[in-house]
């Protein structure tokens, strides 16, 4: 026995009423218009076939509709043909038709296409985004499609240039559309790509602000403590220094002007002190004139029997203030 015709299928399939095989199309109308959109989309596309299953909305339900199943050739490409099902919408023509472009692993979806999504190959082109009844129908629908793919292949990356409206008096109000949200929609991808790396660099940069404001925030914290260190050494000398004036102010009140005061008068000390101190500065003068007297000797600027007599006077006084030093030093004494 011979298949059905496309048509005989149809007709068949709009009047089934047993369940599961019942379609969800109630309205005579509607399954008249449904069977001449799609008897009309069959005689100008004749690789699409018809059949019937079942069908599950994103929100939920499942219904039983007609679809077409077939590839669109795109005359100017030599990428693969482009398979397609087109799903019926059980409010169709009201409601546009649910067309897929069928998933294969070896021809995946280039992820940028404007119109199809690469995961689920669901298509939405303006056509369908703008669809109504009338004039909208199956057949416009499938020339608008092979348009689209003939400028930006889902198969193959071809962004949409500005060259392709260089004359739009060339070409329909629905291409020039379709092109023209091809080209904003590349536009967006870029646009999206670049934000994505500027806001990643400013990221970064928010990260590298973060570190230095930490590493200031401590540096002025540790300066605030240093400052409050030296504030308190500044107190403490101010102190001292009130201290050591009280002193000379009680002591001597002419301590307070240095050039009417001798060294010696700065300190108290009793003879026996003021005497050793004596004889040690005198010690001290000897021994650095004798240096000179052997450097004078050494260059031949006194003569020997001068330096001989000069360096015993000058030694016996020495031995004598040794011995005073020596004397005061055994001998207890108060400063």
């Amino acid at each position: 026995m011979a298949p059905p015709s496309p048509k005989e299928f149809i007709e068949a399939a709009l009047v089934a009423t047993t369940t599961p095989y019942a379609l969800s199309y109630t309205d005579s109308k509607q399954k008249w218009v449904i069977l001449r959109h799609l008897l009309s989309l069959l005689q100008e596309f004749p690789g699409f076939k018809p059949s019937a299953g079942r069908f599950m909305h994103n929100d939920g339900p499942e219904v039983n509709l007609l679809r077409a199943t077939g590839c669109v050739h795109v005359a100017n490409s030599t990428t693969p043909t482009i398979p397609l099902v087109i799903w019926l919408h059980e409010n169709y023509p009201q409601k546009a038709p649910l067309v897929f472009v069928s998933l294969h692993p070896m021809t995946p979806i280039h992820r940028h296409h404007p119109f199809v999504d690469n995961t689920t190959g669901a298509t939405s082109p303006p056509y369908i985004l703008t669809w109504k009844y009338p004039p909208c129908n199956l057949s416009e629908l499938l020339r608008n499609l092979v348009q689209l793919f003939t400028i930006d292949h889902p198969f193959s990356y071809t962004p949409t240039t500005p060259a392709c409206l260089t004359h739009p008096w060339l070409v329909s109000t629905k291409e020039a559309l379709d092109r023209l949200v091809g080209m904003l929609h590349y536009d967006m991808v870029a646009l999206r790509a670049s934000t994505s790396d500027e806001i990643e660099k400013l990221s970064l940069l928010q990260e590298e602000l973060k570190r230095r404001d930490r590493f200031i925030t401590s540096m002025v914290a540790e300066l605030g403590e240093e400052r409050m260190r030296l504030e308190e050494r500044v107190k403490n000398w101010a102190e001292e220094t009130d201290r050591v004036e009280n002193w000379l102010r009680v002591n001597d009140g002419r301590s307070l002007n240095a050039r009417d005061v001798e060294i010696e008068d700065a300190f108290e000390m009793d003879e026996t002190t003021r005497a050793r101190l004596e004889s040690s500065a005198a010690d001290l003068a000897i021994e650095e004139v004798m240096y000179k007297l052997d450097k004078a000797l050494e260059h031949e600027a006194v003569s020997f029997d001068s330096y001989i007599k000069q360096v015993r006077s000058l030694a016996r006084q020495q031995f004598f203030h040794r011995c005073n030093e020596m004397a005061s030093t055994s001998s207890p004494t108060s400063v």
